[in-house]
């Protein structure tokens, strides 16, 4: 009997220290291979579309890779010079704008004494200079840290590739490892494809078309720095609640301000369509699903973003969802939670 429970607790032990040693072993690798396990159900339903044309797992999980490999590195090595280019014309332009007269123009009331006039220029002067910094700051950050990103592009893919090859037997061993009865083993993986759809498609691949429409107008009309904006206005796409519009407005003011009336009505048109593309394309591709909350979903990407970068965006919800996926199970009941919601179409505008 001691023997037995020597063994179990040698056994405990054994356990603990190895799952505390893959942990540091793979902290540093571990948002690359989160990462591909998320693209690799992203283009799921892609693979199994091909895999039915070519009637070879290797050879369609490998053209998924080759195109998202030249789907990465072919916009980056176009657009990587423009970006630092227009990043250095934006840093130089901070420097030298005038923040008084616009305001002074729309607020003269405000604007009456010198003193405060200095101050408030002073205020917003460090605040764009900062911004702008830290933007040279980052692209800086990326060069230097260029071999680094790289093993960890290759790592991203490596997992891809076989995590999208090899999901059905992925899948039985996750369902191994869970302590759930069979029906809740169920629902809990249909509630968590539903929720990682609904955050991948309805929030990134809308939020990404709605970012695009505006970056489009910002070409088409000739405003300044169309490509850094572009990019904003994509991240501000993603984020519920918030939308494109939050670039799109004060564009709209300076081109305004700046009397270019034309561009100004132009933006707004291409404004009010990014805003209102969330209502025709929502309702195609995650109608019918369970998606979070849209205030859950902003504070799962705002803090994602704190712990975890970029990648945060994505993992922030997604790490929100599948705690209230458990909580939902817990409460088992019929009608649908507040925080999940059964096939809503809440929108953004």
């Amino acid at each position: 009997m001691e023997n037995s429970y020597f063994k179990k607790i040698t056994t405990i032990i054994v356990f603990a220290v190895l799952l505390v040693l893959s942990f540091f072993l793979l902290r540093p690798i571990l948002l690359s291979i989160i990462f591909g396990i998320i693209l690799a159900f992203a283009f799921s339903p892609v693979y199994d579309w091909l895999y039915k044309k070519t009637k070879s797992k290797n050879f369609s999980a490998a053209l998924i890779c080759i195109f998202l490999l030249l789907l990465i590195i072919l916009p980056i090595g176009f657009l990587t010079p423009l970006f630092i280019d227009q990043s250095i014309k934006l840093y130089i332009a901070s420097q030298q704008m005038d923040f008084i007269t616009p305001l002074k123009n729309i607020f003269p009331s405000l604007f009456t004494s010198t003193e405060f006039s200095s101050e408030i220029s002073s205020i917003l002067h460090s605040f764009v200079t900062k911004i702008t910094n830290s933007l040279m700051n980052s692209f800086s950050e990326i060069i230097l840290k260029f071999p680094s990103i790289f093993l960890q592009l290759i790592l991203v893919f490596f997992t891809l590739f076989f995590g999208i090859r090899d999901k059905k037997e992925l899948l039985s061993y996750i369902k191994s490892l869970m302590p759930f009865p069979k029906d809740i083993e169920d629902k809990l993986l249909k509630s968590s494809h539903d929720i990682t759809f609904s955050v991948l498609y309805g929030q990134i691949v809308i939020g990404f078309i709605q970012g695009m429409i505006l970056g489009l107008g910002f070409f088409i009309f000739g405003v300044p720095n169309a490509l850094l904006l572009t990019f904003f206005a994509i991240l501000a796409g993603i984020f519920p609640i918030v939308g494109p519009a939050l670039i799109g407005i004060p564009v709209m003011i300076y081109l305004l301000v700046g009397g270019n009336t034309l561009s100004f009505v132009g933006v707004l048109i291409f404004t009010f369509i990014s805003s209102f593309t969330d209502n025709f394309l929502r309702p195609i591709l995650v109608s019918k699903r369970a998606r979070l909350h849209p205030a859950i979903a902003l504070i799962g990407m705002i803090g994602g973003f704190f712990l975890f970068g970029v990648l945060g965006f994505i993992l922030g919800p997604l790490i929100l969802a599948y705690l209230i996926i458990l909580l939902e199970l817990y409460r088992n009941k019929k009608a649908p939670g507040l925080l999940l919601q059964e096939g809503s179409k809440t929108n953004k505008s």
